[in-house]
């Protein structure tokens, strides 16, 4: 239990820059409280300890602003970034090294019993405000930007935006498990990418009926329509 607090203190300092001090740590971040908090009630909820259990996560939940699940698996150096508003359901698994931020639900989808909540794999980092719902994983690395809606499996190594969420995968390298991607100024933006293409497509088009649709040249003639120039851009985004 101390080895945990350690770790759990240790990725704190690691992953937040404002975190100056160990004692401020371990004094002033409801994030860790919470995730603590977690630890003793999923024990006592495996003890079949159940209603304890509840009311522990209860008592967590008015503390911190996280309401965490007494029965969600949650691996080792968990970190809750600010964490108002975060909920994790029961049947949420979380790995190694995750990070999630504040505003972030891991929900589910139906009323049937057993498996309804995510998985998360190993070194996922999810943006304030996304949901994640539903049976799936996210897989190993990825990224899932602020206030995208994830509702389908997420390969590993992949940056998720939107809604729902679309996932793009990275063409940088791949981060280290136990050093996440936390580069949230750094997303694609696929709508715009896919106007371009269209764009860029009917220009293509309309090349081809000037030079073989109807035998007339390229050059527009005197009555044509001239539009003019767009009033946007789309940036280029490297992940």
């Amino acid at each position: 239990m101390l080895r945990a607090i350690r770790e759990d203190i240790r990725c704190t300092l690691e992953r937040d820059p404002a975190a100056r001090h160990w004692f401020e740590v371990l004094t002033a971040y409801p994030g860790l409280h919470a995730i603590w908090l977690h630890r003793v009630a999923h024990r006592l909820w495996r003890a079949r300890l159940r209603l304890l259990a509840r009311w522990l996560s209860h008592l967590a939940r008015f503390l911190t602003g996280i309401e965490i699940h007494p029965a969600a698996r949650i691996g080792p150096r968990f970190f809750i970034d600010h964490g108002m508003g975060v909920v994790i359901g029961e049947t949420a698994e979380i790995g190694a090294d995750v990070t999630l931020y504040h505003g972030v639900t891991l929900g589910g989808v139906s009323l049937e019993p057993g498996k309804r909540h995510p998985t998360l794999e190993d070194g996922v980092v999810v943006g304030a405000g996304a949901k994640v719902l539903g049976a799936i994983t996210v897989g190993k690395n990825s990224r899932i930007g602020a206030n995208a809606v994830v509702v389908k499996d997420v390969e590993p190594g992949m940056v998720v935006v939107g809604i729902p969420g679309r996932p793009v995968k990275r063409e940088g390298p791949q981060p280290d498990t136990h050093h996440p991607d936390l580069h949230h100024d750094v997303l694609p933006d696929v709508v715009a990418e896919r106007l371009d293409r269209i764009l860029l497509r009917l220009d293509e088009v309309e090349r081809a009926i000037h030079q073989n649709g109807n035998g007339n040249s390229n050059e527009p003639d005197d009555e044509s329509i001239t539009a003019d120039a767009p009033d946007f851009y789309v940036m280029d985004y490297t992940i």
